[in-house]
């Protein structure tokens, strides 16, 4: 007979992004190559942007993703999404969308848009498994390495 784990799975919780959590973020930023690569300084203008959503997961205490979108009329951009190693393939990411969708339908958003590197097959699967779907390919999109990026899109009914 085996031993069972009593230790309870950890839980992301989403919340709001707070300048305090700039350090997590850029060490989060750090280690996924994938992820824009921008100033501290950035994080923090877009978090207090009214057009703007930046969202963190928070898991045992620790910042462990966050989440940065734009917001215009009915229509919003996900600018930056990443997850720490040793928290991905865990629910956060998913927790993370979820919460923004939520916040999308009170604001009136109708689609939801987002480019991804063409090489990021895990992340093009993700969106695709949140409702995402592939609508083109920008050509030189990405820089160091120069990559396209591939359009997806997800409309949200009201």
């Amino acid at each position: 007979m085996g031993i069972e784990s009593t230790r309870k799975p950890r839980i992301a919780s989403v919340r709001r992004f707070r300048a305090a959590d700039a350090v997590a973020v850029m060490a989060i930023v750090a280690e996924s190559p994938e992820a824009a690569n921008w100033s501290k300084d950035s994080y923090l203008k877009l978090g207090e942007e009214t057009g703007s959503l930046a969202l963190v997961s928070e898991t045992d205490g620790a910042i462990s993703g966050f989440l940065v979108v734009r917001i215009v009329a009915d229509q919003a951009e996900v600018l930056n999404l990443a997850v720490a190693a040793n928290y991905r393939r865990k629910g956060e990411g998913t927790a993370m969308l979820a919460a923004a969708l939520e916040e999308f339908g009170l604001r009136g958003v109708r689609s939801v848009y987002l480019e991804v590197r063409e090489s990021n097959t895990g992340a093009i699967e993700f969106y695709e498994k949140l409702g995402f779907t592939k609508t083109g390919r920008r050509k030189g999109y990405y820089r160091a390495p120069d990559e396209a990026a591939v359009t997806m899109e997800r409309k949200l009914t009201g």
